[in-house]
């Protein structure tokens, strides 16, 4: 659930919203938004898991750095898995809200598109202001560890209980504009989900497994740009058929 607030910053003179993302309940044991001391430990989770990674990272290191207890942490969550799953949560309910604020007057879906990939590439101007969330920092949280929220041995009990659902629904909105580029097109959600995952991949093979992608050597993203485009124009403007 999204809501934003209205305002003016004074930052260049460009409109600045305040934007506050209600999470799923079944997240955490207490909503870390309802206290200063919730919002640190969001804040310094994304700097740690960033920082030490995922697997290096605890509950206790992360008291420490908050300045509290290992108890008050679990206050919250009952395991860092479900701290990291709140964290990628959040993110992707972030990337809808940008996707709709960004297409909101747009009608051509050959706009919305380009502004897809923009988005996955974080090509898009920000105006959201969320002060203890680093979203670039996050980003590279997504793209490294962001698949450990869902490849777990648990998942369709998590599923279950929505957990991923700004996920997918980030990816119906996706598929809903490929459907308005090409109504024929037979595997709009199939595509949706691969372009999200395959911009993730690249970014990381571009920073760890160069080997893997031809934009090691890339200094910025217009050639992933470009390859996220041909990978769905070309997909789009197939001739598909179902196989009988």
């Amino acid at each position: 659930m999204l809501c934003a607030n209205f305002g003016f910053g004074n930052l260049d003179k460009k409109m600045e919203l305040q934007l506050q993302i209600k999470m799923n309940p079944a997240l955490f044991l207490r909503d870390p938004e309802s206290s200063e001391l919730g919002r640190n430990i969001i804040r310094h989770s994304i700097g740690m898991i960033h920082e030490l990674g995922f697997e290096d990272f605890t509950f206790k290191k992360l008291a420490n750095r908050v300045g509290t207890t290992e108890a008050s942490i679990y206050r919250y969550f009952e395991n860092k898995h479900r701290l990291l799953t709140y964290i990628t949560t959040w993110f992707w309910t972030w990337m809808e809200y940008q996707l709709l604020f960004h297409t909101n007057n747009v009608t051509d879906p050959t706009q919305k598109i380009d502004t897809i990939i923009r988005l996955l590439t974080f090509k898009v101007d920000d105006k959201f202001i969320m002060e203890h969330i680093d979203k670039h920092i996050l980003h590279h949280i997504v793209i490294a560890e962001g698949n450990k929220a869902y490849l777990t041995k648990h998942v369709t009990e998590d599923n279950n209980a929505r957990l991923f659902k700004p996920y997918k629904d980030l990816c119906q909105r996706i598929a809903d504009i490929f459907l308005e580029y090409n109504p024929a097109y037979l595997f709009p959600h199939s595509l949706g989900s691969t372009l999200v995952e395959t911009a993730h991949h690249q970014y990381y093979f571009q920073d760890h497994l160069p080997a893997l992608t031809d934009f090691g050597k890339a200094k910025n993203t217009v050639p992933l740009q470009d390859f996220l485009s041909h990978l769905v124009y070309s997909a789009l403007n197939a001739t598909a058929t179902a196989r009988k």
